[in-house]
């Protein structure tokens, strides 16, 4: 792929990113369904571990809950942790509600904990 992707979001290293811990399937238009682990996500990218045999510049869809389907560039790569960043900057009440939906219901934590 001459150049790399074409991203038409800007690097936006500065978005907060959340730390998550989420099993996720990728579908890749070459290898198909892939296994990732998010370990981070903004409203800009993610970053993933358990990276092999992806090239920085290949494209990979997710679904994200609330967000949907939104397709992701490999833009760095190091060891087996990659960072990608989404198509377009998800929107920030969306992004939200995603968080929301990924962290642990802390009250139910509590009461198995009281049991």
């Amino acid at each position: 792929m001459r150049g790399g992707a074409q991203l038409s979001v800007t690097d936006l290293r500065r978005s907060t990113r959340h730390p998550v811990n989420l099993p996720i399937i990728g579908e890749h238009r070459a290898r198909g369904d892939i296994m990732l682990q998010l370990a981070n996500v903004s409203t800009t990218g993610f970053m993933a571990t358990g990276i092999e045999g992806l090239t920085r510049g290949e494209r990979v869809t997710i679904r994200l809950p609330h967000i949907g389907r939104i397709e992701a560039f490999l833009v760095w790569i190091d060891g087996d942790r990659a960072g990608f960043q989404f198509e377009r900057i998800v929107r920030l009440d969306d992004f939200a509600k995603l968080i929301k939906a990924l962290q642990p219901n802390l009250k139910a934590r509590q009461d198995r904990q009281d049991h």
